[in-house]
Formats: C-alpha cells, structure tokens, sequence
C-alpha cells in the first residue's frame, strides 16, 4: 500500500488535431488555375489582334455584341463571305427596314468622293488667283462623311470669320461666301448649313452659345443666297452650340466653325 500511494500519478494528455489543412492548403491552386486561365485569354487576345484582318475583328466583335441584328454587315469568318455575312446582300431586317443595296452605297461614295475631288480641284485652282482668295481659303477643308461631303470654315487664330462674340461676319467670311457659291455650282445637290461655337466661361448667366450657333449659320446662309445659291438647295439651317467641339479644349478658336453639307441624294 506504502509503495503505491508514493507511485508518481499518471497523467493522460488529449491532444485535439484540427483537420484544417486540406483544405486551406489547396486555396493556392484554385488562384493559380484563375491566373493561368486569365494568362491564357491574354495571349489569345493578343494573337488574335495580330493574326486577323479588321474586317474579320469586326465580325467577332458583332458575334459577341447584344445588338447583332443590327450589325448585319459582317461575320467574321474566313470562309466563302471572306468576313461578310449573308446579310450583306438585299436583306431585310427584322426591323422592317428596307434592304440595303451595297452597289447603290459603294456607287453613292464613289459619287461622292469624285464630287469632293471636284470641288478640291475647283477650290485649288481658285486659290493662286489673287491674294485675297488665298487668304480666304485657308479657313476651308472639306470631307466625306456618311451624310454628304461636308466643306468647313473654321477660325483662325489672328482671323475670326465673325465680330467679336455677334453674328456679324467679317470681310473674310463674305470672300469665302462668293467662293463657295461659285464652286457649288458644280453639283445640285440639296445644302444644309451647321453653326458651331466655341464653349463660353461657365460664369456667365445666360449662355449664348445656342442662339449664337443658330444666328451665324442663318448668316452665312444668307451670304451664300446673296452671292448666287438658290434659296431651294438649302434644305436646314442648324446651331449645335457648342455641342460638337473640333477640339479636346472647348474654348479654342478652332470651335467656331461653319460646316456647308452638300447632302448625299439617298438620304
């Protein structure tokens, strides 16, 4: 009894294991499998942009846009269409709107670009004249839009086409005026005349961008009257503000300007 009430007790330790590795070990993977997957979607990309023509990154983009039934005009692919899509034809959409007639279009631009060639060639031949025509031409450059071949004059950094902030024009703009109404004698088609400005301080009370735009449009339209346009070519007279800036500043100079649309006869 003696020696076992003297026995060194025993003690028994419970040790309790969390079983928590498994899982929180193989996080890791699952982010690197989203690395690896984001990796393999970038070099795709990358070698897409590389081996495809733009039309045919064109047709993806539309397979991949919501709004493909409008964008009828491309498909992508390599095949028989080279990138066009069966839809490029006299098709009609489910819209109901008429079908398209891509001779008629491509005809429509060419048309268009040989009549800007003209008035380019008509403007050129114009410009070593006399002195003052070739000051009055500098404010001029023309394009083909979807709309029509559009002529713009635009301001100059030493010489504005208008007085001051008033629809007033100035000697320069009554010069391009005459010009202009001679060279559109070229083609009949219908003309819409646009007035655009540039951006006004935000401290003012009243912005007069609007009735600005408007009021020198009409002005020039009367100009182009006066110097030979038959009032029936004009079909609108517009002020956009300064709604539709020539320039990332808002208040440069360059922001006033007219446009002259020659409008294309399908539209």
């Amino acid at each position: 009894m003696d020696r076992q009430s003297n026995a060194r007790p025993l003690i028994i330790k419970r040790k309790k294991i969390i079983q928590g590795g498994g899982h929180h070990g193989g996080a890791w993977k699952v982010a690197y499998a989203d690395f690896v997957t984001a990796m393999m979607a970038f070099f795709l990309l990358m070698w897409l942009l590389n081996a495809t023509t733009e039309k045919q990154r064109k047709g993806l983009a539309d397979y991949f846009s919501p709004t493909i039934p409008i964008n009828r005009i491309s498909g992508g692919g390599d095949g028989p269409f080279g990138g066009d899509s069966v839809f490029s034809q006299e098709e009609r959409i489910s819209d109901g709107s008429p079908p398209v007639d891509r001779a008629e279009a491509d005809a429509g631009d060419a048309s268009m670009e040989a009549k800007l060639a003209d008035v380019d060639k008509a403007l050129t031949a114009r410009s070593g004249e006399r002195m003052t025509m070739e000051r009055a031409l500098r404010h001029v450059t023309s394009k083909v839009t979807d709309e029509g071949l559009v002529i713009e004059i635009f301001d100059l950094d030493d010489r504005p086409l208008f007085i001051s902030t008033t629809a007033t024009p100035e000697l320069v703009t009554r010069d391009i005026a005459g010009i202009l109404a001679e060279v559109l004698q070229i083609t009949s088609n219908e003309l819409a005349v646009n007035g655009h400005v540039a951006s006004f301080p935000i401290t003012l009370i009243e912005n007069p961008a609007w009735p600005l735009s408007a009021a020198r449009a009409q002005a020039f339209r009367g100009l182009l009257e006066k110097a030979g346009v038959t009032a029936e070519r004009v079909q609108r007279v517009s002020g956009f503000a300064d709604r539709k800036l020539a320039t990332a500043n808002p208040m440069a100079q360059r922001n006033n300007r007219l446009e002259v649309i020659l409008l294309r006869r399908d539209r």
